[in-house]
């Protein structure tokens, strides 16, 4: 993992592992409040596990742009479900995860409890994390 929306999969026994951001979420900076705890969520749900991916883009940096699935459940949705990230949206569109966003903002789970900064906005005010750069590549 390199942070709570980015890991590294695996795509055969032997096969080369590609960077994957997941789709539709956005979850903190690791540098910024609740960044570790996301990444550690991420990692404990998914780290050694058979994942199924849902690809159809790679952003600027090369990642595969995903929807990641274990087990049947979108790995996204529980992620923002548990308040380890935002649902990604832009102008009018409130994201795919709207919902369980509002659920886990009235419930103050996880970043909600924590007074968090959306990555977007943190990243405007703070740029980019020290070490996330060498991620990045």
């Amino acid at each position: 993992m390199t942070d709570g929306d980015t890991l590294w999969v695996r795509t055969s026994a032997r096969g080369a592992l590609t960077k994957v951001r997941m789709q539709g979420m956005d979850a903190p900076e690791s540098c910024q409040a609740w960044g570790p705890q996301a990444s550690a969520a991420l990692q404990a749900r998914v780290m050694h596990q058979s994942v199924q991916l849902q690809s159809k883009a790679r952003d600027d940096y090369g990642r595969l742009l995903a929807r990641v699935n274990l087990g049947g459940e979108d790995v996204g949705r529980w992620m923002v479900a548990n308040g380890h990230a935002w649902s990604y949206h832009f102008r009018h569109y409130a994201g795919p995860y709207a919902a369980e966003q509002a659920q886990a903002q009235a419930a103050r789970r996880g970043l909600w409890a924590a007074s968090a900064i959306e990555p977007r906005v943190f990243r405007k005010q703070h740029g980019p994390c020290p070490h996330s750069a060498a991620f990045m590549r």
